[in-house]
């Protein structure tokens, strides 16, 4: 495997000399964009990640992000952002962001929020869990041969449930590991993924969704759907 491939987008030039400078010297392979209008050029699947500001000279980094996903991409992306509200990076995290970093921030910070997210894409190549079968690389689920149509938070929310192997996960533990969020009781995120991934898998067997009262969610037992 060649060398990890990461588009910095950020319009500030020093910023982004010294990222790309740090970046490579740690074996990572760098490009750049200043605006919107470049990295919706830029950013393709051939990237393995793309370090994305919010505030740009001619729009924001959501349109690049809307752009990804909107033509299909994965690519994983990482905001980096001087805004720090909680209803803006909800917004960002579920538009499909990967995670959200507040500037300034440490340079070792960043790389280890960067090892996080790339091991996230490539470890486990393939999970299952009854008639679900996840595939990590290519981020496409199928329950038996149903294709499941997927957000990339979505699918971050099903692959840590399943991984999980039916142990309860906490609120806490899906804000932190899915939406990379710290503990907030105001917002009801996870909540509302959970119901959205319950509505698309549309299963009642071991495939299914349980709420643990007071604890959290987890994957349901082969056992307790009489597998």
């Amino acid at each position: 495997m060649g060398r990890v491939k990461i588009l910095i987008v950020d319009d500030d030039p020093k910023l982004r000399g010294f990222l790309r400078k740090g970046l490579e010297e740690q074996g990572y392979e760098c490009s750049e964009a200043s605006t919107v209008a470049q990295a919706e050029a830029e950013a393709t699947d051939a990237y393995d990640l793309v370090l994305l500001d919010v505030m740009l000279p001619d729009g924001d980094g959501w349109e690049v992000l809307r752009h990804l996903r909107g033509t299909g991409q994965s690519t994983p992306v990482i905001f980096l952002t001087a805004r720090s509200l909680v209803d803006e990076r909800v917004q960002g995290l579920e538009m499909g962001a990967d995670d959200y970093i507040i500037k300034p921030f440490e340079f070792r910070e960043l790389l280890a929020r960067i090892q996080v997210v790339l091991r996230r894409r490539t470890e486990g190549a393939q999970l299952e869990w009854g008639a679900l079968h996840i595939e990590s690389l290519t981020q496409k689920v199928r329950h038996g041969n149903r294709a499941l149509d997927l957000s990339p938070k979505e699918y971050a929310l099903l692959r840590h449930l399943v991984k999980g192997g039916g142990k309860v996960a906490s609120k806490a533990e899906l804000l932190s590991e899915v939406w990379g969020m710290d503990f907030h009781p105001g917002t009801n995120v996870v909540e509302v993924g959970v119901a959205r991934l319950r509505r698309k898998l549309e299963v009642s067997g071991p495939e299914r969704i349980d709420t643990v009262a007071g604890e959290g969610y987890r994957m349901a037992q082969a056992t307790e759907a009489g597998q």
